[in-house]
């Protein structure tokens, strides 16, 4: 899906729940449940390829993945596509124009230098920022470009320097805006009242202990899950073995769902 639909859910203060998926049995149960749109998480994906985050994932492995997701389900599929996969402009371009040759309904472009964890200077990130912005109204449907400041995140700038950077990717043609893992609650407030546009959340580490309704107030219009949902996935891995490879204990595996279950909402009914 591909046209204004996406857009549209982009409400503050009404915030919807963008469901990062990892494969289509995922992206197929989270649309069965309610999701009004999935994403691809670029660390998931990572997780997926036995692998680790931060660069490691190439442009090519990232679009056939969204290309399949977004074949799989019926609602907006968004991409996680890092910085570009590239150094340089011409590299966000390209992956701009290679999302809108697979119709996805949009994708995020962060500020890191990867696989380093050190943000473009502000003049670069915007530049990169404009850049795909241009090359998204080139495409020939409505094209959701998220703008990306990740360095508080990473602890190499301040939120004032990420408000700043939001403000100028929103002038640079930018239609949603996300920082990140700020320190709290508040801070979401504060960008979401300072930036002039659609802000998405993330709702992962301390934000999973707050609400829907907490992300409303705040004025998110979109909260994504990022990694969180396939890392609780990986948190049964890792307690059922503990127990089976450690104590000899399975019955952590009694917490299963029921196969047909399973099934009855990858076919989505």
């Amino acid at each position: 899906m591909s046209n204004s639909v996406f857009r549209d859910l982009h409400q503050p203060g009404n915030p919807f729940i963008l469901a990062n998926a990892w494969d289509i049995g995922s992206a197929r149960m989270l649309e069965s449940m309610g999701a009004m749109a999935v994403a691809t998480s670029s660390a998931a994906l990572a997780f997926v390829k036995g692998d680790g985050d931060l660069g490691n994932i190439t442009r090519d492995v990232a679009l056939a993945h969204a290309n399949e997701l977004n074949k799989a389900v019926d609602v907006p599929l968004n991409g996680d596509f890092e910085n570009g996969f590239g150094p340089t402009i011409a590299d966000v371009v390209k992956t701009i124009e290679e999302a809108g040759a697979i119709g996805i309904a949009g994708c995020g472009i962060e500020d890191m230098a990867l696989p380093s964890t050190e943000p473009y200077a502000f003049e670069v990130a915007v530049e990169r920022i404009e850049a795909a912005a241009e090359a998204a109204k080139t495409l020939s449907y409505d094209f959701v470009l998220t703008a990306r400041a990740d360095g508080v995140m990473h602890g190499k700038y301040d939120l004032d320097e990420a408000i700043r950077r939001l403000r100028a990717f929103r002038q640079a043609g930018a239609d949603v805006l996300f920082a990140p893992m700020p320190g709290d609650m508040d801070d979401v407030a504060r960008i979401c009242r300072e930036v002039d546009g659609p802000v998405s959340a993330i709702c992962a580490g301390h934000f999973t202990q707050n609400t829907l309704a907490e992300f409303a107030s705040a004025g998110a219009a979109r909260i994504s899950l990022g990694s969180s949902l396939a890392r609780v996935t990986h948190r049964a891995i890792f307690d059922a073995a503990t127990a089976m490879f450690g104590d000899g204990d399975f019955s952590p595996l009694s917490h299963s769902i029921d196969g047909s279950k399973i099934e009855k909402l990858i076919r989505r009914g």
